[in-house]
């Protein structure tokens, strides 16, 4: 039987009732348009559901086992309404951010009074996402904007909004051989064809294209790097440059993260600088990801930052 949720209402109306007339009233629908569904759910039952005569009505042994299952199936209905509206309701004011480690730079606040400023009611939402995940929550749907460092995998899926270029620095520790040639160049910088044969950190393998720009695959000449670990978190980056395990590339912007307790960040000729961008899925068209994408591109202008937006320049 494939029995609908309003004739299980009509049903309960005439079984509490006890009187078509009444249950049509409360209703608001015609008697004789009651009469036809519960004749229906009969037909459909295989049972009569109600004794009928001229003054009174009653449920047959039929209709009483339907009825407190007909209510438990409104009563869950009901409640799965509530929880539906109550979802879009949520989804129409809650905007979670995906990042994978806090983008600093004064970006967050500046960002929450630009979104805040255009909707006051929404709740943005952080959400701190593995590195193996370069698109930061993008690619599962658990993000709807994200910081993500430049280039993405499938980058078609996404546009994104330039809201930093920095200098890419590497990490080593302060008694490296190398962090003596730095300090006495005259400009203080560390070339990178010094380090082609130094073990490198890596991001896992599932961060594809961001992992090989964090190896800075493009300045080795076709050289494989030689990869001393994987590294999955700033703290993680951190202890294992530290031990000895590998150097590591990473954006100006981080190095506080990172130059603590005998590590240091060297500034590297010879690579070019990272970015790092706002995404959005392609295709996601919520007035919240727009805005919060139009935030990022009048914040990257008015900082002096590129304001390049990739896959929908039109939008937000």
């Amino acid at each position: 039987m494939d029995v609908h949720g309003r004739d299980l209402r009509y049903f309960t109306a005439v079984a509490e009732e006890l009187s078509f007339t009444r249950a049509a009233e409360r209703l608001f629908v015609s008697q004789p348009a009651l009469s036809k569904q519960i004749r229906m759910l009969e037909k459909q039952t295989g049972a009569d559901l109600f004794v009928r005569d001229r003054r009174t009505v009653r449920l047959t042994a039929a209709g009483e086992a339907l009825l407190p299952h007909a209510r438990a199936v409104l009563a869950a209905w009901t409640a799965a309404e509530q929880a539906l509206e109550e979802a879009k309701a949520a989804e129409r004011t809650t905007l979670t951010i995906g990042m994978s480690t806090s983008p600093g730079r004064g970006l967050l606040p500046a960002l929450r009074a630009r979104l805040t400023a255009r909707f006051p009611t929404v709740r943005p939402v952080l959400r701190q996402v593995n590195w193996a995940d370069a698109s930061a929550g993008l690619a599962d749907g658990s993000c709807d904007v994200s910081f993500v460092w430049l280039p993405l995998p499938d980058a078609g899926r996404y546009r994104c909004v330039v809201v930093a270029r920095e200098p890419r620095l590497i990490a080593l520790p302060d008694d490296h051989p190398l962090a003596a040639r730095a300090y006495e160049d005259p400009e203080g910088m560390a070339d990178f064809t010094d380090f082609l044969d130094e073990p490198f950190l890596a991001l896992p393998p599932d961060a594809g294209p961001m992992r090989d720009h964090w190896l800075a695959l493009d300045a080795r000449g076709g050289r494989e790097p030689v990869i001393g670990g994987v590294i999955a978190s700033a703290e993680e980056t951190h202890e294992a440059v530290a031990n000895g395990q590998g150097v590591a590339l990473l954006a100006s912007g981080n190095a506080p993260l990172i130059a603590r307790d005998h590590v240091i960040c060297l500034p590297v000729r010879g690579i070019t600088p990272s970015e790092l961008a706002v995404a959005a899925r392609r295709d996601d068209e919520r007035p919240l990801v727009r805005a919060y994408l139009a935030g990022a591109k009048q914040l990257a202008a008015g900082t002096g930052a590129p304001s390049r937006v990739s896959l929908g320049d039109e939008k937000p």
